[in-house]
């Protein structure tokens, strides 16, 4: 399996949960981004290929580590792998990115118990006040700033993923045998 980090989302239809991460995060702190994102570690359960297995049991672990979600709530069999991106975005001139990211998706309604080192506050938000949300990033209204791989996949998946969700088609979206690269 390949090295790679994950990049989660949440659906509360009809609403998607966007993060601001804490303020003490290496890169990219107090910026708003997806639901969770991190990298899998280096063991059994997360290195797992089949039906990208591993990637789904580090997101669960994720979940419950950032968000406080109870495990409980997050039946693995329920991530949907839609995607994978190679992107790379610096961060303060000291750090950056560069990764291959696995995009998931789950719809689900959660109890949240945010872990004040990783996130600064959540929101969820429906699909106009999520382009509002892009509209501000890019006036720098409201000192609103957005990561560069939620820029990424808002702009280029997320609204045709938001149709899917509403059809009850999601799987059909997956595109997991490319990976699109993007900076």
């Amino acid at each position: 399996m390949e090295t790679a980090d994950f990049y989660i989302l949440i659906v509360w239809f009809p609403f998607l949960m966007a993060y601001q991460r804490s303020a003490t995060k290496v890169t990219f702190p107090l910026v708003w981004t997806n639901t969770c994102c991190s990298h899998p570690l280096y063991c059994e359960s997360e290195l797992i290929e089949d039906k990208f297995l591993g990637v789904r049991n580090a997101a669960k672990r994720k979940l419950v580590d950032e968000l406080g979600i109870p495990n409980e709530e997050l039946p693995v069999d329920e991530f949907i792998p839609l995607g994978r991106i190679l992107y790379k975005a610096p961060s303060d001139g000291k750090w950056g990115e560069h990764e291959l990211d696995y995009l998931l998706f789950i719809v689900r309604d959660v109890n949240l118990s945010p872990n004040p080192n990783e996130v600064a506050g959540v929101s969820y938000v429906d699909r106009g006040q999520l382009k509002e949300l892009l509209k501000k990033a890019d006036a720098g209204e409201d000192g609103i700033k957005l990561s560069p791989w939620f820029r990424l996949v808002a702009d280029n998946f997320l609204m045709k993923w938001w149709d899917h969700v509403e059809n009850g088609t999601l799987h059909e979206a997956a595109k997991m045998k490319s990976i699109y690269k993007m900076t």
